[in-house]
């Protein structure tokens, strides 16, 4: 089944890369740029699944989960945190913060298309 991911992400070359992933396997998507887009899209676009870099313009990425999680209606979207700060610390505040899963860049494609699927129940 189809599924609607978002692609939060300000790095022009991981966005194309991610766009061409998600159309391999099928995903509508949308893209934001910064942590503002981002809040914009999915309010607008109701995505499944958020593709969340941490490092984002004008809100972080664990702004706009934080913010998510606390809209009742967006506080089902699964966010998978896919980001270059993998401190153990930033890790453990993603997740206190509400993500589902957090993926260091750079990433293995099979470990962040396993970990959609299971986030997905596909």
């Amino acid at each position: 089944m189809k599924k609607r991911v978002l692609i939060a992400e300000d790095e022009p070359n991981i966005v194309t890369s991610l766009e061409f992933l998600m159309g391999q396997v099928g995903h509508e998507f949308r893209t934001a740029v910064n942590g503002e887009d981002a809040l914009r899209v999915a309010a607008e676009f109701r995505p499944d699944l958020m593709l969340l870099d941490v490092m984002l313009p004008l809100k972080s990425g664990f702004e706009v989960c934080q913010r998510v999680r606390g809209d009742a209606a967006l506080g089902r979207i699964k966010i998978i945190m896919l980001t270059a700060k993998g401190r153990e610390t930033e890790v453990a505040k993603g997740l206190a913060l509400g993500a589902d899963a957090y993926i260091t860049k750079p990433f293995a494609t099979r470990e962040l298309l396993d970990t959609m699927k299971r986030l997905l129940g596909e």
